[in-house]
């Protein structure tokens, strides 16, 4: 039983994180801040893969959001 708490505490966190980085990237997408937009959509990919690979999220979960945010960026640049 424990454990299973310590899992969901640990979860809960990770998926906070994310959700997090991903208001401060909208928010950066928003202000279009390029160099800013750069880094914070480059480490909310990288947390999203960590994310996956730790079976917090599903693998094509990440990838559908990580995909979604970089044609997002692209557009910005473009």
């Amino acid at each position: 039983m424990r454990s299973g708490i310590k899992r969901r505490e640990r979860k809960t966190a990770v998926k906070s994180e994310l959700k997090t980085l991903a208001k401060k990237l909208d928010k950066h997408l928003k202000g279009k801040a390029a160099p800013e937009t750069q880094s914070a959509y480059r480490l909310l990919a990288k947390r999203l893969d960590q994310a996956a690979r730790r079976g917090i999220i599903h693998p094509n979960a990440a990838s559908r959001k990580k995909a979604r945010l970089a044609k997002q960026l692209a557009a910005l640049s473009s």
